[in-house]
């Protein structure tokens, strides 16, 4: 059974003491005793309770110079590097790696230097033209100068903040609403960049500006609507000149490849009229001492030659009905397309038969069946 369990249990290790009941001790008494023991051992013991004291003493020291020792070991991540501080004042900058520093005397603050930063700013802005526009506008820095960083301005991240809304207010303050809406964006984000420098660069923060990104800009809600009309209106503007140039684009050369073919045939037209030209004047020249040596014989034979050259460009047969053959077949089909391919055909050279009149000497025909479409007249063969 055990010494607390309740029912009249006799085994409670604080009563039944020497016939008495008595309590748990008093720690006052217990610590007394503790001390009091000491005491008496100490002055019995004389010289040899000194020397204890002294070796516990120089034990203590050391506990405490390995502990003060220890503690100063600190660690700086490679992406850091260490500012360290001597009863606060700059004292050095330490690399990336293992490091020691005495406890109580040197302090070190890490600093990033390899990770990109975000400060962002935004709010209602009274424009150029006294309109209002919200903006919000981000900017990516990245910190080279650790101690700059430090010890250049109390609060760097504060400063920042309110160097870049500065900048946004000066800016879209000195900048019509369209432009901060519309196509003048990228000019204003260029612009707040610049300014944000000129605002930073006085400090000398130990900070190097990366990026700086227009995340929005828009009316009031008030006027929400009438806006983003305008800006369809101004969006199907520069598509439609875009389809406009690109038509441009398209249409020109081939305007410059016809322009160039024209100017190419006419300078062919040009030579072969120069050319026929020249060859008529040298064939005349040549025929001129024929036709003064022999007049008549030239002359046949120039008419000749070109009532050869007038018929075969006609539709006119000339048939010899001396032969005494009444009714012959002529290939008419293929005479015509003979003659098309030499010139032109006209719209009333169409057959619409094989057949052709013959006619003896007194004009008579003589085919049973005239044939139709054709316009012609028989020529007697003869000079």
């Amino acid at each position: 059974m055990a010494w607390n369990e309740p029912g009249g249990n006799k085994n409670d290790p604080w009563k039944n003491r020497g016939g008495r009941e008595q309590g748990p001790p008093d720690l006052d008494d217990v610590f007394k005793n503790l001390f009091g023991k000491f005491g008496k051992s100490g002055g019995n013991g004389g010289g040899s309770g000194k020397s204890l004291g002294g070796i516990g003493a120089g034990i203590l020291v050391g506990l405490l110079i390995a502990i003060w020792v220890i503690s100063g070991f600190y660690t700086i991540r490679e992406a850091e590097q260490g500012v360290v501080l001597r009863f606060g004042e700059y004292h050095k900058q330490v690399e990336p790696g293992l490091r020691w520093a005495p406890t109580f005397i040197d302090s070190v603050i890490p600093v990033d230097v390899q990770s990109i930063r975000d400060q962002s700013s935004s709010g209602s802005m009274l424009t150029e033209d006294e309109n209002v526009v919200s903006v919000q506008m981000e900017m990516q820095f990245r910190v080279v100068d650790p101690v700059r960083w430090t010890f250049a301005v109390e609060d760097p991240d504060r400063s920042l903040s309110q160097s870049l809304d500065s900048a946004i207010r000066y800016v879209v303050g000195h900048s019509k609403m369209d432009d901060v809406l519309t196509d003048g964006r990228e000019l204003t984000r260029q612009r707040v960049w610049e300014e944000l420098q000129d605002i930073i660069e006085p400090y000398n923060m130990g900070v190097s500006i990366i990026d700086m990104n227009f995340r929005d800009a828009r009316p009031p809600e008030q006027v929400k609507d009438a806006f983003d009309d305008a800006i369809a209106a101004q969006e199907d503007e520069q598509r439609f000149i875009r389809e406009a140039e690109a038509y441009a684009r398209e249409i020109e050369p081939r305007a410059r490849g016809q322009v160039n073919r024209m100017n190419e045939e006419a300078q062919a037209y040009k030579e072969r009229v120069t050319l026929e030209a020249q060859g008529e004047v040298a064939r005349f020249e040549e025929l001129l001492p024929q036709f003064e040596r022999a007049p008549v014989v030239t002359r046949e034979r120039i008419y000749l030659e070109t009532m050869e050259e007038v018929l075969s460009n006609s539709s006119k047969i000339l048939v010899d009905s001396k032969g005494g053959n009444n009714m012959m077949y002529l290939p008419l089909d293929k005479i015509m397309d003979r003659q098309r391919e030499n010139a032109k055909p006209t719209s009333r050279s169409t057959l619409e038969g094989l057949q052709m009149p013959v006619t003896n000497e007194g004009g008579r025909n003589l085919n049973s069946t005239p044939t139709s479409g054709l316009r012609g007249e028989s020529f007697r063969e003869g000079r």
